[in-house]
């Protein structure tokens, strides 16, 4: 491994929720990004209303002399309408990642649906990043090998890169970030809690899968059926020793497939309610641009941790939280959940 060759610094935060508005009372988070034909950037924030029910919302980003300054609130693109996405007492489309795939000439929308059994990777696409085509959950293809069926886990932090790459198995595909999570307790009490075969370590880790592009290409429906299943990276650091998950999107540059990533530490009450005992932070990975199953450098310290009064005060304190990269005249730039509340923007810049 080299040393991990980025560092970041804060820009300002770009939108607070607001005052009065039903939709935005418990915060507006962790967004995804898009550009529209002409080239505007956009916004599609979490949006949550009382009672903890979330929303997807799009708003242009405001830019001043090359730094997201604020936004311009237009509405909501995506709310919680389908049966996976609604429970009796859970519901919400919620931290919303999207990637434009240049082969799709689609923006590809991966989301956690809040349904009836908890939270689920469910994926939409776009052409306008308004108007959205819901695809439906992802589902897990059965490998023997690993003596588990990934389809009865809960599923989070997804993340699609914008080109193919070459799966293990020798075949062209688009890879897929994902965090499964191994308490089938928090489903059926008393029920043990069960990892795959040959996995050491059962914090919760990222995992990477695949689809087949000529799969995709005949049938845009086959974009949820995932395979080629394998651990990518878990905790190591002292920030991370609870848990990690995908940041945004993987971004290509010159050393490879730059990935940010949150790590956990601290004390998880229940998957289903927002935490109060944890801290957030960003970390970051370089994969190799050919094979991403390789991790060609990482950090061992935060880039970011919760520092500011934004960062360290609201719905869940002390939340640094990464979702979008968007490279603005040049330069790239970070955009990131702070508290569960408010969503900021930092610099990457190259060490």
């Amino acid at each position: 491994m080299f040393p991990f060759p980025y560092s970041l610094t804060r820009a300002g935060v770009i939108m607070s929720p607001t005052p009065g508005d039903e939709l935005e009372a418990e915060g507006v988070l962790n967004p995804a990004t898009g550009h529209s034909d002409d080239g505007t950037l956009y916004l599609l924030p979490r949006m949550v209303a009382t009672g903890n029910v979330s929303r997807v919302g799009l708003a242009r980003v405001v830019i001043e002399h090359g730094v997201p300054v604020g936004v311009e609130r237009e509405g909501v693109v995506l709310q919680p309408e389908r049966s996976w996405e609604r429970g009796a007492k859970n519901s919400g489309t919620e931290d919303p990642r999207v990637t434009f795939v240049p082969r799709l000439g689609l923006h590809v929308m991966t989301y956690v649906a809040f349904g009836p059994l908890g939270p689920r990777t469910a994926i939409a696409t776009s052409t306008d990043l308004r108007e959205w085509t819901r695809l439906g959950p992802a589902l897990f293809e059965f490998d023997d090998s690993l003596d588990i069926d990934l389809n009865l886990f809960h599923n989070k932090d997804t993340v699609f890169f914008p080109e193919p790459v070459t799966a293990p198995d020798g075949v062209e595909s688009f890879a897929v970030l994902h965090r499964p999570m191994w308490d089938l307790g928090e489903i059926k009490p008393g029920e043990l809690r069960t990892v795959p075969a040959g996995t050491a370590d059962d914090r919760q880790s990222i995992w990477i899968s695949y689809v087949p592009v000529a799969e995709v290409m005949e049938d845009i429906r086959s974009i949820v059926l995932w395979r080629g299943h394998r651990m990518l990276a878990a905790p190591e650091s002292p920030f991370e020793q609870l848990k990690i998950g995908g940041g945004p999107p993987p971004v290509l540059v010159d050393e490879g497939w730059l990935v940010l990533y949150h790590g956990v530490t601290g004390e998880i009450d229940n998957a289903f309610t927002q935490q109060q005992k944890v801290n957030y932070s960003a970390g970051g990975m370089i994969l190799d641009a050919a094979d991403p199953t390789k991790i060609l450098a990482r950090t061992t310290e935060p880039l970011l941790a919760a520092e500011t009064e934004d960062e360290r005060s609201g719905i869940v304190p002390n939340v640094v939280f990464p979702t979008a990269i968007e490279r603005i005249d040049g330069q790239l730039f970070v955009f990131y959940g702070m508290a569960d509340s408010k969503i900021g923007v930092a610099r990457i810049d190259r060490l």
